[in-house]
């Protein structure tokens, strides 16, 4: 799946849309956020995480993002399992980026009734 370019209502939204979500949130001006760029849209397409939405928001054009980011720096991302918060942290390398995924696909897709 290509990574999708979202905002705070579409986030609240797709959180519950997919069972894995991988959020990353950017600033401007974010050297690092500009280096994890091309790793993150190589996962978005890899077969291993295909079941993953993998969403981009700006914390500079969004509320609830930029609130977030008060206390992070960027590029700040937040793994969602079937719309819960998982784990989220400020993350510097590809390494840490893949590893923060195959955490997040160790949270079952569905829940059993």
């Amino acid at each position: 799946m290509k990574v999708l370019d979202t905002n705070d209502t579409g986030l609240r939204t797709l959180i519950h849309d997919f069972p894995w979500v991988l959020a990353k949130f950017t600033s401007a001006n974010c050297d690092v956020c500009e280096l994890l760029a091309p790793p993150f849209e190589k996962f978005s397409v890899d077969v291993r995480f295909q079941h993953t939405a993998f969403l981009r928001l700006d914390s500079d054009e969004n509320p609830v993002a930029k609130q977030m980011m008060n206390e992070r720096v960027a590029p700040f991302f937040v793994a969602y399992c079937r719309g819960r918060l998982l784990e989220c942290d400020t993350l510097r390398s590809e390494q840490e980026v893949q590893t923060m995924l195959e955490r997040l696909q160790q949270c079952p897709q569905e829940t059993s009734l």
